[in-house]
């Protein structure tokens, strides 16, 4: 498997000339790309594949020599992300979001992430050296630890605008991961707002961990510095100031997020002896885009599920460190599963302020809970593990839980 470190950099101020020429050089090849690829549509309604505009990059050079102080792999990058981004804006269209847009052109006011794709570095031990013919300015920079197997190098800049940001440089490399076995052990979690994470296992245990709303405390601190820089002249020094302040007060409040994240997920697959954990599928794009609410519900949803990365973030996070160890993630559907009484399969109306269901069948059951089974259980009959799911709800049982009967309804329209 692939995993991906940061490293941040600090580059003197003739590393910086060199990075920006790479910049303007890689914004330059990207617009051009871009404007064939628009052209070709617009007149004659052909698409233009990535091959055939990299089979055009030695001919390119020829009529444009100042391409050739760029590395070759680094060129081949930059085609890469425009193809990838088209792909990205046909899948989107391809699912039915009309509100997708195509590629656009970029600036050159915006630092260009410059990628480095297998080759054109040299690493001796942790120090790093990256090929180019713009000057002979060294690209060396330390790592701080010598990477094996690295598979591709890019160097960007987290406020690319003049690049105001910190610069880093992003290593993919390749590491070894254990052999999924699956030991008939099972985890069921639903991810959620209130509570990040509600678990159940085949042994009809709960875990459930609270959300916290770190979000809470830096957004009132934010949302006031942002309104005094705001009444600012812009690029005055007191505006430049504020805005300092505010970057580095979100980044204190994005670095607390991804912290508790990393913990929790890796303490959840070291903790749990599942070799299976089961998540819902969540399309966190879909809840900003809800027509239900509106207003400052709308706002305080869009920033608990968009802004702060808690949901889909947290999930790669976990599938990741899940992989490594040996353990799988699987993701299923998990459409409602929160209104779905998991005894008689009743569907109730379950806005977001309601955290318990109250059933006819004198099921009373926590929404998060209620949830986790569902997609246990979905998980079970999908894949026709009947003795699972027996286990599972014997064990429900035990803990106080009524048997759930969609399992017989099932198991007799199966047989």
């Amino acid at each position: 498997m692939h995993l991906t470190t940061k490293v941040k950099i600090y580059p003197t101020e003739e590393q910086l000339k060199v990075l920006w020429e790479l910049s303007d050089k890689c914004c330059s090849l990207y617009n051009l790309a871009l404007a064939e690829r628009k052209d070709a549509w617009k007149l004659e309604r052909k698409s233009i594949k990535y091959v055939d505009q990299q089979n055009k990059l030695p001919d390119l050079k020829k009529r444009n020599p100042e391409y050739k102080a760029v590395y070759s792999k680094t060129l081949q990058g930059v085609l890469k992300k425009l193809d990838a981004n088209y792909r990205s804006f046909f899948a989107l269209r391809k699912n039915g979001d009309l509100k997708a847009r195509p590629p656009n052109f970029k600036s050159r006011k915006y630092f260009q992430t410059i990628p480095y794709n297998q080759s054109g570095f040299y690493q001796i031990g942790c120090v790093i050296s990256f090929s180019h013919k713009i000057n002979d300015t060294k690209l060396v920079f330390d790592l701080g630890k010598k990477f094996e197997n690295i598979k591709q190098i890019e160097i960007y800049n987290d406020d690319p605008f003049h690049a105001k940001g910190d610069f880093y440089i992003s290593v993919t490399y390749e590491v070894s991961a254990h052999e999924y076995i699956d030991n008939g052990l099972y985890q069921a979690n639903d991810a959620g707002i209130t509570k990040i994470v509600t678990a159940v296992n085949t042994q009809g245990k709960f875990f459930e961990v609270k959300t916290p709303r770190i979000d809470k405390y830096w957004q009132p601190k934010l949302d006031a510095l942002k309104s005094r820089r705001d009444h600012c002249k812009r690029k005055s020094k007191k505006w430049v100031r504020l805005h300092n302040i505010y970057r580095k007060m979100e980044k204190k409040k994005s670095n607390q997020l991804r912290d508790f994240q990393h913990k929790l997920s890796k303490k959840m697959v070291n903790n749990t002896k599942a070799n299976t954990i089961i998540v819902g599928d969540l399309k966190t794009k879909n809840m900003a885009q809800s027509k239900r609410l509106k207003g400052k519900r709308k706002r305080a949803m869009n920033r608990s599920t968009q802004n702060q990365g808690y949901l889909s973030r947290f999930i790669e996070f976990l599938a990741y460190k899940a992989e490594l160890i040996g353990k799988k993630v699987i993701k299923i559907d998990e459409s409602y599963t929160s209104k779905t009484c998991y005894v008689c399969g009743k569907i109730h109306d379950m806005p977001l302020w309601k955290r318990n269901m109250e059933c006819d069948c004198g099921n009373f059951i926590d929404r998060d809970c209620n949830s986790a089974i569902n997609i246990m259980v979905n998980f079970l009959l999908q894949n026709a593990l009947w003795t699972g799911y027996q286990k599972f709800s014997d064990n429900l049982r035990q803990t106080g839980l009524p048997m759930s009967e969609r399992f017989l309804e099932s198991y007799h329209q199966m047989t």
